[in-house]
Order: C-alpha cells, then sequence, then structure tokens
C-alpha cells in the first residue's frame, strides 16, 4: 500500500533540522580555521566577512541604518554607513577573537587586555565579595572576551544567557565560555540561578541592551523613543542588595587591544514606590549602556531590533 505525502510539518522540521546541522558544520569549519591563524591574519579575515556581511545582508542593513538614524539624527548617511561598515568589521573580529579563545593563557593575556584603572578593577571584586554585584554591560565591543578574560584572572562570572536558534552551535558557545569558568544560565530558568550567585557573593552579567517581548521588560526611553528593556538587573538588585556596576571592554581603534572600562557603580531608585523605582533603575542602567554607544557607535551591533516591542497605540519602526 503506498505510503501518503509525508505532514507539511514533519518536512519543515526536517528542513529546519538539515539547515541547522549544516549551519554547525560550518560554524566548526569557521572555528577550526580561525582557530589556528595566526591572530593578526584571524582577525584580518574576521574584519573582511564583516565587511561582506555589511554589504549583502540587506535587511540587516536596513535595520541598523533605521537604528542609527535613532541614535545620531543629526548625522548624515554618509556618516551612518561609515559607523555600520566599522561596526561590522568589529563583529568579524569578534567572531575571530572568539575562535582564539582557546589559546589565551592569563600569563599572556595583557597582551589583548588592558584593565587601566587596577583600583576600580579591585573595588568589584571586594563589592562582589561583599554583596554580590551585577555587571551592567552590553553586546559592546568583545562581549564575549570581556567574559572570559574575567575568569582567567581568577574571577568567573555567570553569564544571563539567551540561547540562540541553532541548540548545536549554543552548545558549542556556552562550552567555549566554560574554558574559563564562565557559566551560562538560561535567560528563561535564570532567576532562581541569578539569586543564587548573587547571595554566594558572585558576579552576574547581565547585558541592557536587547528588545524584550512586553511581558518580559519595561519601556524606558532610549534616544527619545520608549524602548523595552530588561529590568533583571534592578529587580534583582533591589531583591540581594547587590552592586550595579557598569563594566565594558573597549577595543582600541581596529586593532587587537582591548581596554576594560569601569564605571561609577549605580544607585538603585528607593523612592519607596517599588514599580516606579525598578522602571527609574533599568532607565539608569540603560542610560550607561547608551551613552557608551553613543561615545563608541563603531563597537555596538547596529542590526539588533531594539525599538521592535511597542507600547500599545504605538507604530511600528521596522
Amino acid at each position: 500500500r503506498r505510503r501518503g505525502p509525508e505532514p507539511t510539518s514533519r518536512r519543515v522540521a526536517c528542513r529546519l533540522q538539515l539547515k541547522s546541522r549544516l549551519e554547525y558544520a560550518a560554524f566548526l569549519v569557521a572555528q577550526a580555521v580561525l582557530g589556528l591563524l595566526p591572530r593578526r591574519s584571524a582577525l584580518a579575515v574576521g574584519a573582511a566577512a564583516g565587511q561582506l556581511l555589511c554589504w549583502v545582508a540587506l535587511p540587516l542593513r536596513r535595520v541598523a541604518m533605521t537604528n542609527l538614524a535613532i541614535a545620531f539624527p543629526d548625522i548624515t548617511d554618509h556618516e551612518r554607513r561609515r559607523i555600520l561598515a566599522v561596526s561590522c568589521r568589529n563583529l568579524g573580529r569578534v567572531a575571530a577573537e572568539f575562535c582564539q579563545l582557546r589559546r589565551l593563557r592569563r600569563e599572556t593575556l595583557d597582551r589583548y587586555v588592558a584593565i587601566p584603572d587596577r583600583e576600580a578593577w579591585q573595588r568589584v571584586i571586594e563589592q562582589a565579595g561583599q554583596r554580590g554585584a551585577i555587571i551592567v554591560t552590553g553586546h559592546f565591543g568583545n562581549w564575549e572576551l570581556l567574559a572570559y578574560a574575567q575568569g582567567l584572572l581568577g574571577h568567573p562570572i555567570t553569564l544571563v544567557h539567551k540561547p540562540m536558534r541553532n541548540p548545536w552551535v549554543d552548545r558549542a558557545v556556552v562550552h567555549a565560555r566554560a574554558r574559563a569558568g564562565t557559566r551560562s544560565i538560561p535567560k528563561r530558568a535564570a532567576a532562581r540561578e541569578a539569586l543564587r550567585t548573587l547571595r554566594d557573593h558572585g558576579m552576574l552579567v547581565i547585558p541592557m541592551d536587547q528588545n524584550q517581548r512586553g511581558h518580559e521588560g519595561v519601556f524606558i526611553d532610549l534616544y527619545g523613543i520608549p524602548a523595552c528593556t530588561n529590568p533583571g538587573a534592578a529587580r534583582l538588585a533591589r531583591h540581594t542588595g547587590a552592586a550595579l556596576v557598569p563594566v565594558f571592554l573597549v577595543r582600541e581603534g581596529e586593532s587587537a587591544r582591548h581596554r576594560v572600562e569601569i564605571l561609577p557603580m549605580i544607585e538603585p531608585s528607593d523612592s519607596g514606590a517599588p514599580d516606579r523605582d525598578l522602571v527609574a533603575t533599568t532607565q539608569a542602567c540603560s542610560d550607561v549602556v547608551a551613552d557608551m554607544v553613543r561615545r563608541h557607535p563603531e563597537q555596538w551591533i547596529w542590526f539588533h531590533k531594539r525599538w521592535r516591542t511597542r507600547p500599545e497605540g504605538d507604530a511600528e519602526i521596522y
């Protein structure tokens, strides 16, 4: 007896699985090749791949130009395109540096990562030891190297991690981070582990620059437009008393050198109105990230639909 056509849902699932496996294979090849090249050559290849992405990914390019127009309304399109091109090259270098993480050692880390203000870094460590520390940051500079460097320096962090769509690539990224002691906790199940990390006087990293679904975030002002933002850092600081410390890894030009910038601690709002305080503290955290992006726009990822979630009644942006 002849079987009928395969159900559409099964065919779609098979195609998605094949796509994921091909992506994973490409990831492994890139990781192997870039991991074996001399660092300068790997970064050059990564920058070229990033530039190519800027040229060919037209839908992403449109999103990026929309974001740049929001953040920089007073500059020309030519200057926005220049920022985007440098940002894409930085993203390619980030990918190349990720592929070379296994070659980093504590003894040689200072070739690539400098901590100009050692006293500020020591204060972060002390705050974590006393009451836990929430590292407020974003997908800025080389955020992967920032976490890895902290682990190599003897202060591994816990990272609130939004799993990637490709499960094989996601597991590989989590495994690579773990070599320096970084612990990744899935965003959807983060609350309990995040509380435990802070109560154990650990360091928890929360990126503050990603769009949230309406029921997951709060709306704050970002470059004059409401942006739905993760209130997790503010909520955890209120519940645990942990310090809110903005930390970023800033690339020096387009080189392989980076410096750690540690900014003044953020004081949580304490007006006595919990909901209002949550929004105010989230706004303060977001303002720090937004200021860093304004200062170094070439080091942020402009492809993300940061203003995708809109308040009720607002027009769509993308």
